[in-house]
C-alpha cells in the first residue's frame, strides 16, 4: 500500500472534495483522481461515493479513513523521533552510592543540558542493588562502591555479569560532623574520642562473599554504642547538623556541601582502609553524547574534591 496514497484519501475525506483536496496538497486533480482509484483497487473497497456535491465516504470508506489516521499518526511520531528536524529525547540514567560529590556533580551536570528534551533518572542506592540496575532494568551506567582489599571479588563479579568497570577514584573515609560538635575542635581524632558520640550509618553495605552481619562488622567500629541507620543521604545530611553529637564515615565531601550544612570534615590517623568507587555498565554499550557530559563533570567534582 502506498502511503502517499492514503495520505491522500484523508485529505479528500476532509476536504470532501477532489478539487479542493488537490489545491491543498498541490497536486493536479487528474493526478490525486487516479491516485484514489489505485488505492481503491488495492484495496478492494470503493473508499468514496461520488456525487454531485463531492466525494463522501461509504461505511468501508469511513472504517478504511479511521484505520489510516491511526497509521499516519504513528508514521508521523516515529518521524519526530528520528528525522534531524525534530530534536530527538535524550535518556540518562545512572545507578549511584550515595555520595555528595556524585550529587554535586549531578547539579553542574543539570545546569548543561541544554533546551532539548531530556529525561535524567538518578538514583541513590547500594552496590548490590546497582549491579542489578544496570544488568536488568533501564540504567545504562551505575557507580559502585567497595573496600580495596575486596577487588579480587568485585572484579570477578563484574566480569561474570558481562560489565564493563573502571575506577574513577579511591579514598579513605573521612569523619563528618557538625561544627558545634567538639570533635570539630580537636586537632587530632582517633577511635576511641567516637565512643560517647551517635554514629550515622548506612544501612546495607554489601559484600558478595560475606553475609550481612560479617560486613558490618568490619565496616563498623565495636566501640560505638548507638547508632542511627539511614538509607538515603539528605536525612544524614540533616542529622549531622542538627545533633552536635552525631559523626558519620564519609567519602570526601565538597567544600559547598560542607558550608551550606555547617559540617566539617575530619581526617583520623586510625583510619587506614582504601575505598574505591567504580564506573560500570555493561560490555558493549557506546557512551553517548549525555554520558560523556556527566562524567566530565564526575571528574571535576573529584579534582575539586579529593
Amino acid at each position: 500500500m502506498n502511503v502517499l496514497h492514503m495520505k491522500y484519501a484523508v485529505e479528500v475525506a476532509k476536504k470532501g472534495s477532489l478539487n479542493k483536496a488537490a489545491e491543498t496538497l498541490l497536486v493536479a486533480q487528474p493526478n490525486l483522481s487516479r491516485s484514489i482509484k489505485e488505492l481503491e483497487a488495492h484495496m478492494g473497497i470503493a473508499i468514496f461515493d461520488r456525487t454531485s456535491t463531492g466525494m463522501k465516504l461509504t461505511p468501508d470508506g469511513e472504517e478504511f479513513i479511521n484505520y489510516a489516521k491511526s497509521i499516519l499518526s504513528q508514521i508521523d511520531e516515529v518521524e519526530k523521533m528520528y528525522i534531524s528536524k525534530y530534536p530527538r529525547q535524550q535518556t540518562f540514567s545512572i545507578s549511584v552510592p550515595r555520595s555528595s560529590y556524585i550529587a554535586h556533580a549531578l547539579v553542574r551536570f543539570s545546569r548543561n543540558i541544554g533546551k532539548n528534551p531530556v529525561e535524567i533518572f538518578y538514583k541513590e542506592t547500594n552496590t548490590k542493588r546497582t549491579i542489578n540496575n544496570v544488568l536488568d532494568t533501564d540504567y545504562k551506567l551505575g557507580i559502585i562502591r567497595y573496600a580495596a582489599n575486596y577487588e579480587s571479588y568485585f572484579k570477578e563479579r563484574l566480569e561474570e555479569k558481562g560489565l564493563t568497570s573502571e575506577v574513577i577514584t579511591e579514598f579513605r573515609y573521612r569523619l563528618i560532623v557538625s561544627r558545634d560538635n567538639p570533635l570539630a575542635k580537636k586537632e587530632k581524632v582517633v577511635y576511641k574520642d567516637l565512643t560517647d558520640y551517635i554514629e550515622i550509618a548506612h544501612a546495607d553495605p554489601y559484600v558478595p562473599s560475606l553475609s550481612l552481619a560479617k560486613v558490618k562488622k568490619e565496616e563498623l567500629p565495636d566501640n560505638i554504642d548507638r547508632r542511627i541507620y539511614i538509607f538515603e543521604r539528605a536525612s544524614q545530611l540533616s542529622l549531622l547538623s542538627g545533633n552536635p553529637e552525631t559523626f558519620m564515615w564519609c567519602s570526601p565531601v565538597p567544600k559547598k556541601t560542607l558550608d551550606r550544612y555547617n559540617l566539617v570534615q575530619i581526617d583520623c590517623e586510625e583510619n587506614e582502609k582504601i575505598y574505591r568507587d567504580v564506573l560500570i555498565y555493561k560490555n558493549g554499550y557506546k557512551l553517548s553524547a549525555i554520558d560523556k557530559n556527566f562524567i566530565a563533570e564526575l571528574k571535576r567534582s573529584i579534582s575539586e574534591t579529593f
